[in-house]
């Protein structure tokens, strides 16, 4: 018996609580059953589809708002505060690159206060991210570290939680062990925690044993955030981390605000209701739905499809916006199996498709300045990944996630020939108009430039292509409108962008790298699906290909996707029985 039957065997046997099929996160979408089929034939219809689903949030967004767990989490936060006590986000890929978002977001907004309040310098560092896999996490998925619940403990552990605390955790699937973890060690610390997912919370509890878990505890303070399927099945980076955003975010939002009333009341905003916050986000979807911001999505799309026909590469630069752009483009990879950030040095692995660089600082400081604090790398030492019970193979070869690592992914200015010499390479500023206006004097030169801005317009770009789209961005501590525009955006037309290219097939993300057991499980159903294969058989002939697939990386070659390979092959073995 081969190596990967085995371990196909072994999933089957050993996994069962990673069969995660009746989630509704997992399945698929009656509005864009047949994305792929439509967008190949009109761009704007297919974009029409992924918006119409964006739809989905805003029609929920009264029923978000109205649970009883979103005002607890404002007297939760506030209370923190108030307290000096620490508030933790703990996520998992979108999840984990969305906790770091609000911790940058929380740190900004502080940092900028700093001279009208003296206050600010005691609250600036009292937000916590905990992202699986750490900070490098943020760039590149850390393959098993989502799987382990003692992961998601001991790293939140590290990070210093005690009696007192907030402990968020959030995971779309309301699934992953890493984030249970941490929900877990919250409570054990003495924590205030809640847990917050996309999932019907019945559908989870009666599917899922270690979600039923902490749905049952009473102590855990729960949001269930369910808006339906994603427009690409499984893609929780766009609708569920969207909604997400926008209830978690407007929670610490309103937290603030009010802390600022009783504090310095000179500086604070008025409190917007959760109405009001339901009400801004559907405004935001209107602008971003309407036909001149369609026409602009189809635009950009059609830019960067030819782009990538002619193996061409795109890099965006930005500053304020760094982060959000960031998490969109490295979220590709996993997705649609791009090759991923390539690290300087690394002359072996393929150059990524999308990179991002701050256009004004060497990398060491805009890692600083994107996360508004030095990155916080994981050191684990393989007796500490023993303790942890970790799967021999990670064991015998612990990664290396320490910040040295972080910085070998050169997103300052420095220059960069392996983007700027490849054939219809281009440069995309991105941010709002008063913000990209220095895209021309970037110091990076590119056979193309273009722009993509957000809210009001303010004149012309020098730049080749300038794509702007006119939204409403009222005015928030967090800034919270201008993240979720630019999120709607890009989550948009880089979807757009790799069905165009085929990397998805109706609206299932055929091209996945399964780097995980959910991912497993998942490409294991689609290989199904498609080919009308049992389970078992999608599971081994999974294995096989991924094999496959990992020693054609190690020859530095592009790879193709397993679940797509192994597609190929059952359809074969149905030809030629």
């Amino acid at each position: 018996m081969s190596d990967a039957v085995e371990k196909a065997r072994a999933f089957l046997r050993e996994e069962r609580a990673f069969r995660l099929g009746p989630l509704l996160t997992e399945s698929s979408h009656p509005k864009t059953r047949r994305l792929s089929q439509t967008i190949q034939a009109d761009v704007a219809a297919g974009i029409r589809q992924l918006l119409s689903v964006d739809e989905d949030i805003a029609a929920a967004a009264d029923r978000l708002f109205a649970q009883d767990g979103y005002n607890r989490l404002i007297d939760a936060f506030l209370g923190a505060m108030n307290a000096g006590r620490r508030i933790f986000f703990t996520g998992c890929g979108a999840t984990g690159r969305l906790s770091i978002l609000l911790e940058a977001a929380w740190r900004r907004f502080w940092h900028e206060m700093k001279p009208l309040a003296p206050e600010a310098a005691q609250m600036w560092p009292l937000c916590i991210s905990v992202m699986a896999g750490g900070d490098f996490a943020l760039i590149k998925s850390v393959e098993g570290f989502e799987d382990f619940t003692d992961f998601g403990r001991h790293q939140l552990r590290e990070a210093g939680v005690q009696a007192g605390d907030v402990v968020v955790a959030i995971t779309e699937g309301g699934e992953t062990p890493f984030v249970i973890g941490t929900a877990w060690e919250g409570l054990d610390r003495g924590a205030e925690v809640f847990f917050v997912y996309n999932n019907p919370t019945t559908l989870l509890a009666e599917h899922v044993e270690r979600s039923r878990q902490v749905i049952e505890e009473p102590r855990i303070v729960k949001l269930d955030l369910t808006t339906g399927p994603m427009a690409v099945m499984g893609s929780t980076r766009m609708q569920a981390t969207t909604a997400e955003l926008l209830v978690v975010g407007a929670a610490l939002e309103t937290a603030v605000v009010r802390w600022l009333q009783d504090r310095r009341p000179q500086l604070a905003r008025q409190v917007r209701t959760p109405a009001e916050y339901a009400r801004l986000y559907q405004k935001l979807q209107s602008d971003l739905s309407a036909p001149e911001a369609v026409d602009t999505l189809c635009r950009v799309t059609q830019f960067e499809e030819a782009i990538y026909r002619k193996h061409g590469l795109v890099t965006y630069v930005a500053d304020s916006l760094l982060l959000d752009v960031l998490t969109d483009t490295t979220e590709r990879s996993p997705t649609f199996m791009v090759p991923p950030f390539r690290k300087d040095g690394d002359t072996h692995s393929p150059v990524s498709w999308a990179f991002v660089k701050d256009p004004h600082r060497p990398t060491e400081q805009a890692w600083e300045r994107m996360l508004q604090r030095p990155p916080r790398g994981l050191r684990w030492k393989p007796e500490t990944y023993r303790q942890l019970n970790a799967p021999p193979r990670i064991q015998a070869n612990p990664p290396r996630l320490d910040n040295a690592e972080i910085h070998r992914f050169r997103i300052g200015n420095e220059p960069d020939p392996s983007r700027t010499e490849a054939m219809d390479s281009a440069m995309v500023a991105v941010g709002l108009c008063d913000e990209v206006k220095w895209a021309h004097s970037a110091p990076m030169r590119f056979g193309k430039t273009a722009a993509i801005t957000i809210g009001p317009n303010q004149g012309p770009i020098d730049v080749d292509e300038h794509f702007q789209f006119a939204c409403e961005l009222p005015a928030s501590p967090l800034r919270l409108w201008e993240h979720l525009a630019i999120k709607l955006v890009l989550n948009t037309v880089s979807t757009a962008t790799m069905v165009r290219l085929g990397r998805v097939v109706g609206n299932a993300m055929v091209w996945l790298s399964p780097s995980n057991k959910k991912l497993i499980d998942r490409g294991t159903r689609l290989i199904s699906q498609v080919t009308g294969c049992s389970y078992e058989h999608a599971c081994e002939i999974l294995h096989q290909t991924i094999e496959d697939v990992a020693s054609i990386a190690q020859r530095g070659e592009e790879a193709p996707s397993p679940v797509a390979l192994a597609i190929e092959r059952v359809s074969a073995e149905e030809s030629h029985p």
